[in-house]
């Protein structure tokens, strides 16, 4: 299955999982509404129903590896 977004395109499997923004529930690949109204794709429906705890970490490893960025970066300015 092919999800087209803006001039690409998206690989997903019928066995993928999403995050249904609309409807707050976690749908398969096949039963998913408009790639903007959805986060994945997800391997389980557990890791999709677990879609804010995964974003969190992810987001606070970003920020620490940011701080860390400037940390080093301004002993140059």
């Amino acid at each position: 299955m092919a999800d087209k977004t803006g001039d690409r395109q998206i690989e997903t499997s019928d066995t993928d999982w999403y995050w249904d923004l609309d409807k707050q529930i976690a749908v398969r690949a096949d039963n998913r509404g408009p790639s903007d109204h959805t986060l994945g794709p997800y391997d389980s429906k557990a890791e999709a129903e677990n879609w804010k705890a995964t974003s969190t970490n992810r987001n606070d490893v970003w920020e620490s590896s940011d701080d860390e960025w400037n940390d080093v970066n301004s002993s140059y300015d």
